[in-house]
């Protein structure tokens, strides 16, 4: 799938040391709560449920924590009252960036990302002025040694759009509609997956070619991702390796 920024490629790098930190399993237990109010406590026939189990546990989140979270958002424990917002503006250099946040204080998420925006020579935008530049699928991942032919031709019998082979895995692309389908159906053919998540794919992507601009594009990501009120963060950007090398080093 051409279009994917470089953001979901450092994202991924960073996942194992991410997931330790107290904050990501916020995020994840915070999707659990939502996801068990909107859809009940049975991920037998609550799919996002499900998949949030799924992240959870493959991010380290412990059984506890999870049972917990599902339990707050039945109702049985009194469940945080989280909101699904998202924002929209433009990092340095032009790059657009979409957040999607889950939060209690809608007035306390706006203003810290707006900050965010402000400190790292951004702009927070109006609601639709970069959404539009972002094509929501589903991803579905396996790894490398999984039979490609049968994958790829047991996935398109599913109507999934695209079959790919990127950063080590194959990865199912699917259109929002279809996700659950192609999961379920793939999962009944054999295939287990890695991940199986919704996720906003580019459609083209901005070349940064200095190291200042990329810098600060970074800095803006990373504070996002760390804020306990944002679950997602996607951008459009590409950072040459020779760039990238410069400022890690």
């Amino acid at each position: 799938m051409s279009g994917h920024s470089k953001w979901s490629t450092i994202k991924h790098k960073k996942a194992k040391v991410d997931s330790q930190r107290a904050v990501v399993f916020q995020k994840y237990s915070r999707e659990l709560i939502v996801s068990a109010r909107l859809g009940g406590p049975d991920p037998a026939g609550n799919f996002r449920l499900r998949t949030a189990i799924e992240k959870a546990k493959a991010a380290g989140l412990p059984n506890d924590n999870i049972k917990r979270a599902i339990e707050k958002g039945a109702g049985s424990s009194g469940a945080e009252n989280y909101e699904e917002l998202t924002y929209e503006g433009y990092a340095a250099g032009g790059v657009a960036v979409f957040v999607e946040a889950m939060t209690d204080n809608r007035n306390r998420t706006a203003g810290d990302v707006r900050s965010y925006f402000t400190k790292y020579n951004g702009s927070l935008g109006a609601t639709g002025c970069v959404g539009w530049m972002f094509d929501q699928k589903g991803v579905i991942t396996f790894n490398e040694d999984t039979d490609f032919d049968k994958l790829f031709e047991a996935a398109i019998n599913l109507d999934a759009e695209d079959v790919t082979e990127e950063e080590g895995q194959y990865k199912v692309i699917t259109s929002v509609e279809n996700f659950q389908n192609v999961v379920e159906g793939l999962e009944k053919e054999g295939f287990k997956s890695k991940t199986a998540e919704l996720t906003r794919i580019p459609q083209n992507t901005v070349e940064v070619t200095d190291e200042k601009t990329a810098d600060q594009i970074l800095k803006l990501l990373d504070k996002l991702e760390e804020h306990d009120d944002v679950q997602n963060v996607y951008a459009n950007f590409d950072i040459s390796d020779e760039i990238m090398q410069k400022l890690e080093g």
